[in-house]
């Protein structure tokens, strides 16, 4: 089993769409016994609560319901059951390298590293924003998402 962990300020916006993306190209790949997905936040300032209404809508747009998931914090112990710790921005990225055992630091990646369409290394926040934001947070996370599952496949042959 490979699992993979999404994370941004919250787990509210970009980490469970995100989340919602990348369960939905495993299950396409049937390889959903194989890949464990979860995302969380690195505050807890929404902890138990659903999706932003406005990402549940954007990703529902495009097929994606993410209304079961729910807010949790991300923590140290999340280093050790998880093989790739994906931030959405730098700064979720250095709140993260704060919390992890040096010996699961190579597990922590900026999520866009595994992009092919786009040069941004940051999944915009879009909780300010009008719906646009979403769209593009949807179209960058889209993109990376196949990046990663190409990723995991080649570095782990053993799952296909």
């Amino acid at each position: 089993m490979v699992n993979v962990l999404f994370v941004c300020m919250g787990n509210i916006c970009r980490s469970p769409t995100a989340e919602g993306i990348f369960t939905r190209l495993v299950s396409e790949k049937g390889l959903q016994e194989k890949i464990g997905i979860d995302s969380a936040g690195t505050h807890a300032y929404h902890t138990g609560e659903a999706p932003d209404s406005r990402a549940q809508q954007s990703a529902l747009a495009r097929g994606v319901d993410i209304s079961n998931l729910r807010a949790r914090k991300a923590i140290k112990k999340d280093f050790e059951e998880y093989d790739y710790v994906l931030a959405m921005d730098y700064d979720n990225l250095s709140h993260l390298e704060s919390i992890s055992p040096d010996e699961h630091e190579s597990k922590l990646i900026l999520f866009l590293e595994f992009a092919s369409q786009s040069d941004v290394k940051e999944v915009p926040d879009p909780y300010y924003g009008g719906p646009l934001g979403f769209e593009r947070v949807l179209d960058l996370v889209e993109d990376a998402a196949k990046g990663l599952l190409e990723a995991i496949l080649e570095n782990h042959p053993h799952i296909k």
